[in-house]
């Protein structure tokens, strides 16, 4: 991936628009940061693909809305495991 930062803007905001995926999604999928992720699809990928720019800035924006309930429901999730194991 890091070989072909050119149209890696335009592969990830492709990823993500049709996967409405996450840009943590989307770094692990590829193998780079979400740093690199988020600078490529909010910056770069302006200039390359404007069109694709704005599908990926609205899926940004409502995963952006959403996350303080994956938050929740991870900590649901963890709490019920740890309390599944103690009954055992």
């Amino acid at each position: 991936m890091k070989e072909q930062p050119e149209g890696r803007a335009v592969m990830l905001g492709r990823f993500i628009a049709e996967n409405r995926a996450t840009v943590r999604g989307a770094a692990k999928k590829f193998g780079i940061s979400k740093s690199t992720v988020h600078k490529d699809v909010s910056e770069k990928l302006r200039g390359e693909d404007p069109e694709l720019f704005r599908r990926v800035k609205d899926i940004l924006e409502i995963n952006k809305q959403e996350r303080h309930i994956r938050g929740g429901l991870a900590t649901k999730m963890k709490y019920a495991e740890i309390a599944c194991r103690r009954r055992k």
